[in-house]
């Protein structure tokens, strides 16, 4: 399944994709929790799957015509993953890691599928950074590796955008992570069941304005998503609805000479096979 969350005369709603339309579960399964982690919490897919399945008319939404939001708001936990791809370590010139480096985004840093991220004015450093995202569906501490995927409800498309001049003003990268509406992800959460365990191998890229600046492979990650899960579930409780971004392939724009920014008027597009295509334009902040 696609699971996505749309607004709904103001309001953040469950959905799922039904060939050109969304189902709209606040119609079709009404009894349902109405938040994707709930639903997680609750071990309520299969529900989900039928209610889709038997969805009437009066529960169908065009796609076309829907605004589309993050498709989990306001997750629990954010864990975003830095240098994960031994290649781009490489071109950024860092030491290949032997633990996870993790850092935390928060949601106000993130929008959905086709709303503008915006170049702030303290900085014009502005990068992208294509990236798969882990959705925690069940939660738990402890977890082994060898069942960590038991724990995935899907993965969905992560563009990580960093102001670069903020992130390396010190040791920690949080303030060049999460400037307002600097990244995204969406437009959907695809089921694990519909992708290659751990999802990989699976293409991956980054295309500003139709060229492309990233091209890589999930398969080369140095922590897959087994060992990722196990790694942070040593340290906190992973719960239903947390994300985890995974890293990003080369050709990052600070990696080159001259680096190559983001600028407003700039429309990116990261895609991930069998996954989708996650778009935003770039705008510059209010003044």
């Amino acid at each position: 399944m696609r699971l996505v969350t749309f607004d709904k005369a103001g309001r953040a709603t469950c959905g799922v994709r039904r060939g050109d339309a969304i189902v709209d579960l606040s119609q079709a399964a009404p009894d349902l929790p109405r938040t994707w982690p709930a639903i997680f919490a609750t071990e309520a897919l299969a529900e989900v799957a039928h209610a889709v399945e038997a969805a009437p008319d009066r529960a169908l939404v065009p796609a076309a015509n829907t605004r589309l939001l993050v498709p989990i708001p306001y997750p629990p936990k954010i864990l975003a993953i830095g240098l994960n791809y031994r290649s781009h370590a490489e071109e950024a010139g860092q030491a290949i890691p032997d633990y996870p480096i993790v850092f935390p985004r928060w949601p106000t840093s993130l929008v959905g599928h086709g709303a503008a991220l915006v170049c702030p004015k303290a900085s014009t450093d502005f990068d992208h950074e294509a990236e798969l995202l882990v959705v925690i569906g069940t939660g738990g501490r402890h977890i082994a590796k060898d069942k960590a995927l038991d724990h995935v409800a899907g993965y969905s498309i992560f563009n990580d955008g960093s102001l670069r001049d903020y992130q390396f003003k010190s040791s920690q990268w949080a303030m060049g992570k999460n400037f307002d509406a600097s990244g995204s992800w969406g437009p959907d959460i695809v089921t694990a069941d519909e992708l290659p365990p751990g999802a990989a191998p699976l293409r991956i890229q980054a295309r500003v304005n139709g060229e492309v600046r990233q091209d890589g492979d999930t398969g080369d990650m140095i922590f897959d998503v087994a060992t990722l899960i196990s790694t942070l579930s040593e340290a906190m409780t992973l719960e239903p609805g947390d994300i985890i971004p995974t890293g990003t392939p080369p050709g990052v724009g600070f990696a080159r000479t001259p680096p190559l920014w983001m600028h407003p008027g700039d429309v990116c597009e990261v895609e991930i096979e069998k996954i989708g295509t996650l778009r935003n334009p770039i705008v510059a902040e209010a003044t």
